[in-house]
């Protein structure tokens, strides 16, 4: 049943999550300082649903901050939507799919055409979790038959193509990326009978499925492949688990040509990667030794030595969610004293620090794109709902709901992704939705701008956009109330809140670990 299939797989999800760090220069110092801004105004597509109340997209459910994979650069989104056809395998709980009570399909948005991708034959859900440049989109669906080992429907990683969904086999597989080539890469489960249950990292190509071997241990996961044909995940380096993460030391790998090779951590047990770019370059997140903190990390093969430890803004914590082929890196980390997360971007060694939208604690960076603009969400740090933004130019973050019509049918929440024309893709809220990652739609905006002038509902915009005058002092500096829980946990607390919130049905659970009860 949907609230109890199977989630061995999503021991990899820490493949995202966004802050960035504090360098102003002597202009933005100041207190009293404007800092006038220009920018474009924004056509908001909202995407919809095939006529049930939500949407997702998908990261919600495989990482918990990054989903670049799923806009590319010819304004395709992927992601799923409920249908209004109820599921006959529901049960409130946690699952591969949303707690509603009703099939979801994968659908594929673009040019104003929301397309159902369908499933795999029967009355079964599905999730598109990738785009390719050139249109593959990779994801996951059930299969039609009951698990006989859990009761629970049977979910394998699949691709369409040209119209045409590819079962690529598995067992309660889940397919996470797809690059022009084909390569498909993901998680699949053995066969063995519990307790002896291990998630495998697979390639998959022309047709056959690859296990990509470990580091040691009996647990491997993949998520992310570039057009080289690279591959990052994450793997058990042995099987012994660690009295503070209770698993075995967890390290981040860079696969290729059929080498796994181990690209360490910053001192602790354990590390993910949240990004792969067509350098090879990596980026992710990696415990400090003690394993009490974590940074975000830099691996670039061709620096010595390769991993670099990108630092905070002055906290304890942070991670970085995203990278550009250029090396520019944005994430989020944390501040001294009440460890509040900020949006960074970090370019040569300098981080910088975003700042937040003004009232709003919290920032994460989701993505970066070639122009170096850069999108992601503010919030309070604890609870559901925010503020999506931009931030380019130089200047401030800005409130993406200030450059949309007045009215819009949707509020703008949460913007994961933007492509290299500018356009932007996330979550928002309907009216009357109190938590836009339970009722939410997606949504794309397309940039009134010179590539976009011909774009119905553009039309007598002003191609110089608009004009923000923020106090740069307010923007960035921000006071904060210290809520439960403690300070020390609320980097956690934040993570798995928004994690929550993007995907309510989503419970992550280790390796080794059967349906959920």
């Amino acid at each position: 049943m949907k609230s109890r299939t199977l989630m061995c797989i999503t021991a990899i999800t820490l493949f995202g999550a966004l802050a960035i760090s504090v360098r102003l220069d002597a202009q933005e110092r100041s207190a009293n300082q404007q800092h006038k801004s220009e920018h474009n105004r924004y056509k908001l597509v909202d995407v919809g649903t095939f006529g049930g109340p939500s949407g997702y997209v998908a990261q919600d459910l495989l990482s918990t901050g990054s989903s670049s994979g799923v806009l590319n650069n010819r304004g395709a989104l992927v992601g799923a939507a409920d249908t209004s056809t109820p599921d006959p395998d529901y049960l409130p709980g946690s699952g591969f799919f949303p707690i509603d009570p009703l099939i979801m399909h994968a659908f594929q948005w673009q040019k104003g055409v929301l397309t159902d991708l369908g499933a795999l034959p029967g009355n079964n859900n599905s999730f598109a979790t990738w785009i390719s440049a050139n249109g593959l989109i990779a994801g996951f669906s059930e299969n039609g038959a009951i698990d006989p080992q859990f009761g629970v429907p049977q979910v394998d990683a699949v691709l369409w193509k040209d119209g045409k969904i590819i079962d690529l086999g598995g067992y309660f597989s889940s397919a996470g990326a797809v690059n022009n080539r084909g390569q498909v890469v993901g998680n699949t489960l053995n066969t063995a009978t519990l307790p002896a249950l291990n998630v495998r990292a697979f390639l998959w190509e022309n047709g056959k499925m690859q296990d990509l071997g470990t580091l040691g241990g009996t647990f491997a996961g993949a998520g992310l492949v570039n057009e080289r044909g690279q591959v990052s995940g994450v793997s058990y380096t042995n099987s012994t688990p660690n009295p503070v993460t209770g698993i075995p030391t967890q390290d981040p790998y860079l696969w290729e040509n059929g080498t796994m090779l181990d690209l360490g951590t910053l001192g602790g047990t354990f590390g993910v990667p949240n990004a792969l770019n067509n350098r090879g370059q990596v980026v992710g997140q990696s415990n400090l030794a003690g394993d009490a903190n974590f940074h975000p990390f830099l691996w670039d093969k061709k620096n010595n030595p390769p991993l670099t430890d990108l630092g905070t803004l002055g906290g304890n914590f942070g991670s970085a969610f995203w990278l550009n082929d250029a090396g520019a890196v944005v994430g989020w980390a944390t501040t001294p004293g009440d460890q509040t997360a900020r949006a960074f971007l970090w370019k040569n060694g300098v981080m910088t620090d975003l700042g937040s939208v003004t009232g709003e604690p919290c920032a994460f960076a989701q993505n970066i794109n070639s122009k170096r603009q850069v999108v992601g969400v503010a919030f309070d740090c604890v609870t559901p709902g925010g503020h999506a933004w931009l931030w380019e130019n130089g200047g401030p973050i800005v409130d993406l709901n200030t450059l949309v019509p007045p009215g819009s049918s949707l509020t703008l929440e949460l913007a994961e992704n933007i492509n290299d024309r500018g356009e932007i893709s996330g979550i928002g809220g309907p009216p009357g939705c109190g938590d836009p990652f339970v009722c939410g739609h997606g949504f794309v905006l397309i940039p009134c701008d010179r590539d976009h002038s011909d774009e119905e509902g553009c039309e007598g915009e002003s191609l110089a956009g608009v004009t923000q005058n923020i106090p740069v002092a307010s923007q960035r500096s921000i006071t904060t109330t210290p809520a439960n829980p403690a300070l020390s946990d609320r980097p956690a607390t934040m993570l798995g809140r928004l994690r929550g919130r993007r995907f309510p049905g989503l419970r992550t659970l280790g390796p080794g670990t059967g349906p959920a009860n």
